[in-house]
């Protein structure tokens, strides 16, 4: 059972950018009808970018105990995940004529956006912890 709603969050966004490892970015139908498709491991830019989420999305999830460095690694997977879904922005509108996207060309939108959460649910987590120690810190008990 997950304990926390945010270690689900980025779990899902892992399996998310995984998965992209496998999947096709595009096809191409041809002039006599033949058709190629394109997958994200065969172009370099979005490899790069692929290996780099995945790896910042494994550090999320393997810094479960220190939530500050958590929401960091969730922020800096959300920004590289939101500058992948740019990129494939680009491809789409200058090859939107000769190409038909697949439906992962949302994965780095979806999965950024369950960062997001995750790292808003970090923080408030952690402010409720904090807050929950000052206030038990403050109440000094009386020694008899």
């Amino acid at each position: 059972m997950w304990t926390r709603i945010q270690i689900l969050y980025i779990s899902i966004a892992t399996i998310l950018v995984g998965a992209m490892f496998f999947c096709d970015f595009a096809t191409i139908i041809g002039p006599e009808g033949s058709e190629v498709t394109i997958a994200y491991r065969e172009k370099i830019p979005f490899l790069i970018l692929n290996i780099m989420a995945l790896t910042a999305q494994i550090s999320a999830l393997a810094s479960t105990k220190v939530r500050f460095l958590q929401m960091r690694a969730c922020i800096i997977a959300a920004l590289l995940l939101l500058g992948f879904q740019i990129w494939i922005g680009i491809d789409f509108f200058t090859h939107r004529k000769e190409m038909i996207f697949s439906f992962t060309a949302l994965f780095p939108l979806l999965s950024a956006f369950l960062d997001v959460l995750a790292a808003r649910n970090i923080m408030l987590d952690e402010m409720m912890v904090q807050t929950y120690h000052r206030m038990k810190g403050g109440k000094k008990k009386k020694s008899k």
